[in-house]
């Protein structure tokens, strides 16, 4: 390649007589074109003028197909040199040989630029592709640590561990239980018989049953009913239930009466 680039300026000039046999081959070449190009502008007649001349102009296309199909064969053929003159030819060869590694030289910068882009790429997507592996690394390992852990509990340890759950429940359950009693056996007290003076005195026509039983254990007699029977969770009304409690617990929304029977009454439903 370096010596094709050195031979450029050598290769520059013809002698006189080889450069005077191109020029007189490249005017007879002329000629001949000029002669072609005339006799095609004389085959064009204006045939609007007269229409006789529409079958000359038949004719000429026929001529042209003619000529194009004269052509095509040509360009079929393996082309002859213009000039025999030796110094000609290889003048000629050496600019074609000068273009094609010209052309060459652009072809391989192309290339070499389309490499470091290529190469970009793939590293580019190496990278990715190793962090992607770790990110595969990674979940494997925590699934195989999600196994081993899935491993140790057993069917015994799981039930172990819901029936603590159950159990802890119940005891918050009944600790609740106890407070909601505190709560209402100090706020809200059993009803108690007062003396004669005080009877007498807030005009109470009779005496208060020593059955009845308190607020927190009616609560938990609905509560109960509802776990036990859900399908069926009213309780019957009778003379433990003091009626004070009972419409305190309707009228604040904790209690539903039944709609045929009023002597029956639910908790309300809280979900």
């Amino acid at each position: 390649m370096g010596e094709v680039r050195a031979d450029r300026g050598a290769a520059g000039q013809l002698s006189e007589a080889a450069e005077s046999e191109l020029v007189q081959l490249c005017e007879e070449q002329f000629a001949e074109l000029e002669k072609l190009q005339n006799e095609i502008i004389l085959c064009e007649p204006d045939i609007r003028e007269n229409p006789q001349e529409r079958v000359r102009w038949l004719k000429s296309v026929n001529r042209l197909v003619a000529t194009d199909a004269e052509l095509k064969l040509w360009m079929s053929m393996q082309p002859s040199s213009l000039a025999a003159n030796t110094e000609i030819l290889l003048q000629a060869g050496k600019d074609e040989m000068l273009k094609l590694c010209s052309e060459l030289e652009m072809l391989v910068s192309c290339c070499e630029v389309k490499r470091d882009k290529l190469r970009e790429t793939k590293e580019l997507e190496q990278k990715w592709l190793e962090e992607k592996k770790q990110v595969l690394l990674a979940a494997n390992d925590h699934i195989e640590r999600l196994r081993v852990e899935k491993e140790k509990y057993s069917e015994h340890n799981i039930l172990l561990d819901t029936k603590a759950k159950i159990k802890k429940m119940k005891d918050y359950q009944e600790k609740l239980m106890e407070l909601l009693g505190d709560i209402l056996e100090r706020h809200v007290p059993l009803p108690q018989n007062e003396s004669s003076a005080n009877k007498k005195k807030k005009n109470i026509p009779q005496e208060i049953n020593e059955d009845l039983i308190s607020l927190s254990q009616i609560l938990e007699v609905l509560m109960d009913k509802v776990m036990n029977t859900p399908h069926d969770p009213y309780v019957t009304l009778d003379h433990t239930f003091w009626p004070p409690y009972v419409e305190m617990l309707l009228r604040y929304g904790i209690a539903v009466r039944h709609q045929e029977n009023n002597f029956k009454i639910r908790l309300e439903t809280f979900f």
